[in-house]
């Protein structure tokens, strides 16, 4: 990384920085600890920070860190204007910040505003009556004549959304954990007091955010019930199947078009920075439609990901092309960020079984895409899904579902860096999550030791892409399948480049549209060569040709 271009993150003049960047998702929890306590930290991030500028990315996205009792591990917040001391400081932060940028490397935070910790000061304010100053900040129900909750809404985490509060003599709503009530956006001063929040961390330096559950912000305020879904149109894509969630098509407890004003307010506090943020869309049957509401134009979000490729069901070429169709749709005014992995859903080289060949394949394709890119730490590495034992299990959702759903603790064991047996170089303590053996082997420091490591191919890719701007921020067109083959075409100020994937175990020939290209892409093992306008595809095989 040339520490000479630290200068141009001037976000005022470059306000597009987002566009087309790659941003690198930590999950702080796990990633380097500092002090010896088994957790991971803001200082330990700073640590890394050279290790990530060689990665060549845009951007980080922390996710929070904030001050909380940690029953859904820091997306319960109490207090969204300071640091856990189990993380650090607001001085750990501020460092965090400046060594990011003196690498040229952007900073966005994660921001939870649907809903607090139940020990957050508005919420126990609220739950005190009903005459408080803020005994309307959050949802609060009365119940049936038979004492029932006030419909049918369920949680992500299981079971009714309403929880009863003996202080009110009133129900409550929490999409998510009981512990995690749901905010009244509906009431301005809500939105407010969540405006200040972000204003407090725009004014230390952030660049931007990622926001947690953007469509889950408003509720209808009628309380309607939610219809039934039928069976065959229900997936696993936000909730797993065990989950009776996924029976109801959630036209009321979320994606209310109340939401589109606030977004504006948002998008008019990020402005004068030129912070940017990306939105997380949590709907299994209009993810992307939603996706295209909220980044149209230039008054929403710059970004929004929905969860197509972060499915449990690896994406063949027919998957590929379907979810590009539809938001060349459904969002063509719009920009998605394209993720495989997070810290929410099994990791994708275990989710979709894939070999080495097929991890490069989709690392070169997701840098091929039209829209920004989310990496998860350790997606480097290649690090499969953890096998974690219920005696380790921290995560209540695993902890509710199991052992049909062992939830996402397996994604969240802590990054390695060292092939050892002092928990890979993550801490001098006992970690929170146990390191995995089976990722000892695919280390950082193993990895660097090998110049074919996974590692140095998403370098490579990640060069390649901010080396081409057909790539990064041009258009897209002739998207098309043949057999296995998912191909497109990259324009920008006329570079045009062709993108060619064999999604498929099964080598095949294919042939190029009309034209002479020329093959680019040798250090990705991309194709070179070209048999009278064909070429010839092994397993997992990409041509790139440019002309």
């Amino acid at each position: 990384m040339n520490l000479a271009a630290a200068p141009l993150l001037d976000n005022a003049t470059n306000k597009d920085w987002w566009r087309g960047a790659i941003i690198y998702q930590i999950y702080p929890r796990s990633y380097q600890d500092s002090n010896g306590d088994g957790i991971g930290d803001l200082a330990g991030i700073v640590q890394r920070i050279p290790y990530i500028a060689t990665l060549g990315v845009d951007a980080i996205w922390i996710s929070p860190f904030f001050t909380s009792p940690m029953k859904d591990f820091g997306y319960d917040v109490s207090n969204y204007c300071d640091v856990d001391p189990m993380f650090g400081t607001l001085a750990d932060f501020d460092a965090i910040i400046s060594s990011a940028h003196r690498h040229g490397i952007r900073v966005m935070i994660d921001l939870v505003l649907s809903h607090t910790s139940d020990q957050h000061p508005w919420f126990k304010e609220s739950r005190a009556d009903r005459t408080n100053a803020k005994s309307d900040w959050y949802v609060w129900a009365e119940p049936k004549p038979d004492g029932t909750p006030p419909n049918n809404w369920l949680s992500i985490f299981g079971g009714s959304a309403w929880q009863w509060d003996g202080r009110r003599e009133q129900y409550y709503l929490h999409n998510f954990l009981t512990s995690q009530p749901d905010l009244n956006m509906h009431n301005v001063q809500v939105q407010d007091a969540l405006l200040d929040a972000a204003q407090f961390w725009l004014d230390r330096g952030v660049d931007g955010f990622r926001l947690d559950t953007i469509n889950f912000y408003f509720h209808d305020q009628q309380l309607r019930d939610n219809p039934p879904l039928p069976p065959e149109e229900r997936n696993a894509n936000i909730a797993p199947s065990v989950n009776p969630y996924n029976h109801q098509n959630h036209l009321y407890d979320k994606n209310r078009p109340e939401n589109l004003a606030f977004l504006r307010r948002f998008r008019a506090k990020m402005e004068p920075f030129g912070a940017a943020a990306v939105g997380e869309v949590g709907d299994a049957q209009f993810g992307l439609e939603i996706l295209g509401q909220y980044t149209a134009g230039d008054e929403l979000m710059q970004m929004c990901y929905a969860f197509e490729f972060l499915a449990q069901e690896q994406p063949d070429a027919d998957r590929i092309v379907e979810v590009l169709q539809k938001v060349d749709e459904v969002a063509s005014d719009g920009w998605a960020c394209w993720a495989f992995s997070n810290h929410d859903v099994a990791r994708h080289a275990s989710r979709w079984n894939l070999n080495d060949a097929a991890q490069r394949m989709y690392a070169t394709l997701i840098m091929c895409l039209r829209g920004s890119v989310c990496l998860y730490q350790g997606e480097e590495l290649g690090l499969p899904e953890a096998e974690v034992n219920f005696e380790d299990l921290q995560d209540p959702y695993g902890i509710e579902f199991w052992p049909e759903y062992r939830g996402r603790d397996g994604c969240r064991t802590p990054m390695v860096w060292q092939n050892n047996n002092q928990n890979a170089g993550f801490s001098e303590g006992k970690p929170w999550l146990p390191v995995a053996p089976e990722h000892l082997a695919k280390s950082v420091e193993e990895q660097e030791k090998d110049p074919s490591a996974l590692i140095h191919h998403y370098r490579k890719a990640i060069q390649f892409r901010q080396t081409h701007a057909a790539l990064s921020i041009g258009e897209h067109s002739e998207l098309k399948r043949v057999g296995s083959v998912v191909t497109f075409k990259r324009q920008f100020e006329g570079q045009e480049l062709l993108c060619a994937f064999n999604v498929s175990d099964e080598a095949c020939q294919h042939n190029l549209p009309g034209g002479n290209w020329l093959p680019i892409g040798e250090e990705l093992g991309c194709i070179q060569n070209i048999n009278g306008g064909a070429v010839n595809m092994g397993p997992w095989q990409v041509f790139i040709g440019q002309r």
